[in-house]
């Protein structure tokens, strides 16, 4: 590592990691939730430790490693791409990565493929889900869209959205408006990269 990259503090993992020259097509993911975790994780917007958000209140649990990709930003550009929907929830885009092989560990950065996403509705607000697998995973090297991805897994993950926050004998709040694929997903980064110096780039 040379002189001028070496950085003696710990970049935040959301403003402090790039987003990868190979955006939005392969893009750095950070990790925050690990697949069955009891417990949700996620960074803390202020300091970017990784925290403890809530235990899982219900059965329903994370079938992939979930976390974000840093300097996006869903906001009024990727909100545009809704029909259902006309503000984004004011976090960096949401990732599913998929891997063959366990990664045990959270707060960790990788490199993956982007392939598709799930627009999700939270309350009102637009929540994408991009899908991706680990970039350079020789079981993946053939999934480079949505249609290429299992059924089985897809349908983990429309369940585990769809019921993750929902309370017994209250109105579901999650909707998923469309899954899509690849290209849909790149246009969606792009946006949230561009909400993201929109509402953050003057601060970097």
């Amino acid at each position: 590592m040379s002189k001028k990259s070496f950085n003696m503090y710990r970049p935040h993992p959301w403003h402090g990691i790039n987003i990868g020259e190979g955006a939005p097509k392969v893009v750095t993911g950070y990790i925050e939730i690990l697949p069955n975790d009891p417990i949700k994780y996620e960074i803390c917007k202020e300091t970017g430790f990784i925290m403890v958000d809530r235990p899982q209140k219900f059965s329903s649990l994370p079938p992939v490693l979930y976390g974000l990709i840093p300097q996006t930003y869903s906001a009024e550009k990727t909100a545009a791409f809704s029909k259902m929907a006309t503000t984004g929830d004011g976090d960096p885009l949401d990732l599913c990565v998929l891997s063959e092989l366990p990664i045990t560990s959270r707060d960790v950065i990788m490199d993956v493929r982007v392939v598709g996403g799930i627009r999700l509705i939270d309350s009102g607000e637009v929540d994408d889900k991009i899908i991706a697998v680990l970039d350079g995973d020789p079981y993946y090297k053939n999934v480079n869209d949505i249609k290429d991805v299992s059924e089985v897994v897809l349908n983990r993950m429309r369940h585990y959205f769809l019921s993750y926050k929902t309370i017994p004998g209250e109105p579901v709040k999650m909707q998923i408006e469309s899954i899509y694929g690849a290209e849909e997903a790149f246009k969606v980064i792009k946006a949230s990269m561009e909400d993201y110096q929109n509402h953050f780039g003057n601060n970097k």
